[in-house]
């Protein structure tokens, strides 16, 4: 990279492959703000989660597409506890795999498999561009769905083709886990002690103003989000930006909407004046929030 991020304070919303971003960022000479979001559970009823996995077995989907990495490492996860997973893994090698960028292709590896194509925009409706462009007449679609967000519009275009549409999500958010964190967030960007945020899917920012409202600090977080430069990793989350009167100051260059090019955005964008989080801040505390 041709700027690094040395002094810089990033904060980061905790959810899913945060690790990863925290030690990319880390790489580049970030002090890294950790605040955990939410956790992820196992869906609280498995026995939807089973059948699916039994159906897909006993009749494979002609096609099967991924909407996050997290996603299949659950189902895998379930398999593997009810004895199957074996099968189970046969059964998903017979199917032509459509990645929603490239998370799901990644836990694909984890099991030997490999997406045989992957979104351009890694959001929902570049899934539905891409299905569009298929013929998917007759077919056995089956979907893993993620939780939080409505997917009528994806699931009703691949329906539409006349596929048989058969949906899983494996996994729910603790919506109330980390309130506390976010708050304290919240606190930290008002007071100027931050020099970016780095949003890379738009749960985060939903989840920050649901918990800004809740406890009365929407006003606050608002400031705190007018001084802090917004990072956003692509389009989904500028958009989602943009509906609650937001803006994304760095983002991809080339619509490159990864964790890397977002890093170099953000390293480019920081690196023409001092950390001013550093400068501000007290103290920090041992790690995370």
């Amino acid at each position: 990279m041709a700027h690094r991020l040395t002094g810089d304070r990033i904060l980061i919303l905790e959810t899913r492959e945060e690790a990863q971003f925290s030690r990319l960022l880390a790489e580049q000479g970030a002090d890294v703000l950790q605040c955990p979001m939410f956790a992820i559970n196992d869906a609280p009823d498995p026995a939807p989660i089973e059948a699916w996995i039994r159906r897909c077995i006993d009749r494979p989907c002609d096609d099967l597409v991924l909407m996050t990495g997290e996603g299949l490492r659950r189902l895998t996860k379930h398999a593997r506890h009810m004895d199957v997973e074996r099968p189970f893994i046969a059964a998903l090698d017979k199917a032509r795999k459509f990645a929603r960028g490239p998370k799901p292709g990644r836990a694909l590896r984890e099991i030997g498999l490999e997406p045989q194509l992957t979104t351009e925009k890694p959001t929902s409706e570049g899934m539905a561009g891409m299905l569009a462009r298929f013929d998917l007449g007759g077919h056995r679609v089956g979907l893993q769905l993620y939780p939080d967000k409505d997917h009528g519009a994806l699931i009703g275009a691949i329906a539409a083709q006349g596929a048989e549409v058969d949906t899983v999500t494996p996994y729910a958010y603790d919506a109330k886990a980390a309130d506390a964190n976010i708050a304290t967030a919240i606190d930290e960007m008002a007071k100027g002690r931050v020099d970016a945020i780095a949003l890379t899917n738009l749960g985060q920012i939903r989840r920050l103003i649901e918990v800004a409202r809740a406890h009365g600090d929407e006003a606050r977080l608002r400031e705190g989000l007018a001084k802090t430069p917004i990072a956003s990793v692509g389009p989904a989350v500028s958009d989602e930006l943009k509906s609650h009167g937001l803006r994304a100051d760095i983002y991809p260059a080339n619509d490159a909407f990864f964790m890397k090019p977002l890093i170099s955005a953000m390293a480019a964008a920081l690196g023409t004046s001092p950390p001013r989080g550093a400068a501000r801040r007290e103290p920090p505390p041992a790690s995370g929030i």
